[in-house]
Parts: structure tokens; sequence; C-alpha cells
């Protein structure tokens, strides 16, 4: 009975297998990637910050723009700023807490403009614009100017966005995308958020 379970579990696990090596195999075509996070749960930056320190860890060269937060300690930042990756942050903090929409605009507007040249630089391997469709979704950048800057990268550059509600256009323009749904968040049971895991 033993090895009939074995065998049955070695069959299903071989084709498997031969599945897996025939997508591997056709997928031929290198190229960077647009990624899309997205979602109303927590992890989308953090998620961001995984593919920028996976993308130092073989040795790539990466750049981050924040928009939106910007005013907290940032464990990310304190981190990669020291393994060489250029950050450009908005920090003027969140908006319901600024309510200065020219302000906002203003301050997006500035780091737009460095993500555009990051966007021009085939230097750079991996680029996390964090919270970007924010600054979409208010109006604060122009979503065309987005597109077509994503669009006349670098062939072999790697950009991740992330925020919620990600327009339909950047999620068609995107290669992955990866919604991030909210199950349960401690803050709702009114616990204060965490330093080195929240923020």
């Amino acid at each position: 009975m033993a090895q009939q379970k074995q065998d049955r579990h070695q069959e299903r696990q071989q084709k498997i297998k031969q599945e897996v090596d025939q997508r591997v195999e056709a997928a031929q075509e290198e190229k960077g990637l647009i990624l899309v996070i997205t979602g109303n749960g927590k992890g989308k930056t953090t998620a961001g910050f995984g593919t920028i320190a996976r993308a130092v860890g073989h040795g790539f060269n990466c750049a981050v723009a924040q928009f939106i937060k910007g005013t907290w300690d940032n464990g990310e930042k304190n981190l990669l700023e020291k393994l060489g990756v250029e950050f450009q942050v908005m920090a003027t903090g969140f908006t319901w807490e600024t309510q200065d929409k020219e302000g906002d605009t203003l301050a997006a507007q500035k780091i737009w403009q460095e993500c555009k040249r990051m966007l021009k630089d085939d230097s750079l391997n991996v680029i996390l614009l964090d919270e970007i469709t924010y600054m979409v979704t208010y109006g604060y950048i122009d979503l065309d100017e987005v597109l077509e800057a994503l669009s006349q990268r670098p062939k072999m550059q790697s950009v991740v966005l992330t925020g919620r509600a990600a327009h339909r256009r950047l999620i068609e323009a995107a290669d992955t995308v990866s919604e991030v749904r909210n199950v349960k968040h401690a803050f709702e049971a009114g616990v204060k958020a965490l330093k080195g895991v929240d923020w």
C-alpha cells in the first residue's frame, strides 16, 4: 500500500515536472519587466523593496523613488542606501496629512523628473516607483507620461510600481501584476504600527 502511494505520488510529480520543464523551455524572450504590486492589503512597498534587495544581492544597480510616504524613518532606505541604492523621496508625508494639493503636486513633479532620468539610465537595472499609483489617481503625474517613460526605458531595465488602485492601463502595460488582499490588519484592532515590522 505504501509503495502504491509512493508510485502514484512519483507519477503525479513527474507529470508536473514535465509541464514545468516545457514552460521553462518555451520562455526564451529576455527583457526587463514591468511589475505592478497593487491592492488594499499591507505589503506592497515591502514586496517592492524585496525585489530591490534581491537585485542588489545579485550585484545589480538599483534606484528607488518614494511618493506619499517619506517623513518616517525608513528601515529599507537605511539599509539600501549603504549598498549604493539611489533614493528620491517626496518627503511630504501622507496626502491626508498635508491636505495641500498644490504643494503635493509640485513635490510629486519634482520626484517624477528624477524618475524620468532614472528610466532613461541604462546603468540602472531595477527601479522601484513606490506609491506611484496614487500620484496618477490624484492627477499629480500624468498617466500618459508615465506609460511613455516606461515604454521607452532601456530594454533590460525592470520597474516595480506599487500602490492601491493601479490604473487599468498600468495593469495592461505590466508583465506581472500582483494584488495584495487585506484579510486582517493589526491596526484595525487598535495595535500601533511596529518599527522594524510595519515600517
